[in-house]
């Protein structure tokens, strides 16, 4: 037998908003496009990324800490009400 195990790591990534690490199947990718944060589910999107847990929590908080301007190396503040949408949309269907 060799040292090799069956199973396959999952990749993790750390969500801006709790700073919490995750399976990034778990989380949402966030893509910057022009001034505007737009969700990236299929993660083909191409661009810098950042990753969030589809909550609203996590969404304020990424809000309120600048998190995205941050990630995306951005100079100005992003437009994020259609994350907001997309958040509130994921958490009502269960």
């Amino acid at each position: 037998m060799s040292g090799r195990t069956q199973a396959r790591a999952c990749p993790e990534r750390t969500c801006v908003g709790c700073r919490e690490r995750a399976a990034k199947s778990d989380l949402l990718r966030i893509v910057a496009v022009g001034d505007k944060c737009v969700s990236d589910p299929r993660g083909t999107l191409p661009g810098r990324g950042a990753y969030v847990h589809p909550a609203v929590v996590c969404l304020d908080q990424a809000v309120r800490r600048r998190a995205f301007p941050r990630a995306f190396r951005s100079a100005g503040p992003l437009d994020t009400a259609d994350l907001r949408a997309a958040a509130d949309q994921t958490e009502a269907t269960p």
